[in-house]
């Protein structure tokens, strides 16, 4: 029988959500870096010329989210090698967050703010 195996499997689940969850946010990063390719199809497609239009901010926005999709798996392996650490120490440790979580939901939050703005801002351009 392992020793806290409940424990174990609890951190192993936790470490997978958070991968799943990476893996989203780096698969929303690339949709909205191909978010340009559905404005200028739908730009020409109203057959007017949209000189508000630009492309270039959904571009970083999704490379950005690339990234902290890719610093979220990162982070999310630190985690749980610290966890295991603590699981299987005889001392009982604090459990406490880490600066870089509350990093990352702020940089998330940001980023959720300007992608609501920039497509506000081109769909207002298209109409």
């Amino acid at each position: 029988m392992i020793p806290h195996f409940t424990d174990h499997s609890a951190n192993e689940r936790t470490y997978l959500a958070w991968v799943r969850t990476a893996i989203s946010v780096m698969a929303f990063g690339f949709l909205l870096e191909r978010f340009d390719i559905f404005l200028l199809f739908t730009s020409r497609a109203a057959a007017k010329v949209t000189e508000g239009l630009h492309t270039q901010a959904s571009q970083w926005l999704g490379l950005g989210l690339l990234l902290v999709g890719a610093l979220m798996i990162v982070g999310a392996t630190i985690r749980f090698y610290r966890n295991r650490k603590a699981i299987e120490a005889a001392d009982s440790s604090m459990y406490g967050d880490s600066w870089t979580a509350r990093g990352m939901a702020v940089l998330l939050v940001l980023m959720a703010i300007f992608l609501t703005l920039y497509v506000a801002r081109q769909i207002a351009a298209l109409s």
